[in-house]
């Protein structure tokens, strides 16, 4: 049993901890939300990834790209998702932009078809038709 200034401290003890954690969960709620800031812009990572005639998009289509390659796209098309879509549906821009990551970790990963995985998550034709805003309608 506690007694007179051990309950008193205990209490104390408990509000401090309770207020710990209270502050924490605070501080980590916007990430644990989703809320994570993407490092690049859509715009960014189309220009770094998928934008030349040498683009890496093609290099890994045709089993040329090299190691930094491939970690590049790792690293841009993993702020696709975090990006909000210029038009249309947001959770169908999520599921296609998550693809196109997963299939970016499967070649890094040298996976067992990484490559045909790749090819069919990384259709921009369906992507720019569904997400790209018309310029001429700008």
């Amino acid at each position: 049993m506690l007694h007179g200034d051990q309950t008193n401290l205990m209490n104390r003890f408990i509000k401090v901890a309770a207020g710990f954690a209270l502050g924490f969960s605070v501080v980590l709620t916007p990430s644990a939300l989703g809320a994570e800031k993407p490092k690049y812009t859509i715009e960014e990572v189309m220009k770094a990834i998928n934008k030349g005639e040498d683009n890496i998009g093609k290099r890994i289509s045709k089993g040329t790209a090299s190691t930094e390659d491939i970690k590049k796209m790792v690293e841009y098309y993993s702020s696709l998702p975090l990006n909000e879509p210029p038009q249309g549906d947001a959770k169908v821009w999520k599921q296609k932009t998550l693809a196109l990551v997963a299939a970016a970790h499967a070649l890094e990963k040298g996976e067992a078809g990484a490559t045909d995985k790749f090819k069919e998550a990384v259709s921009c034709k369906a992507c720019h038709k569904d997400f790209k805003p018309d310029k001429e309608k700008h």
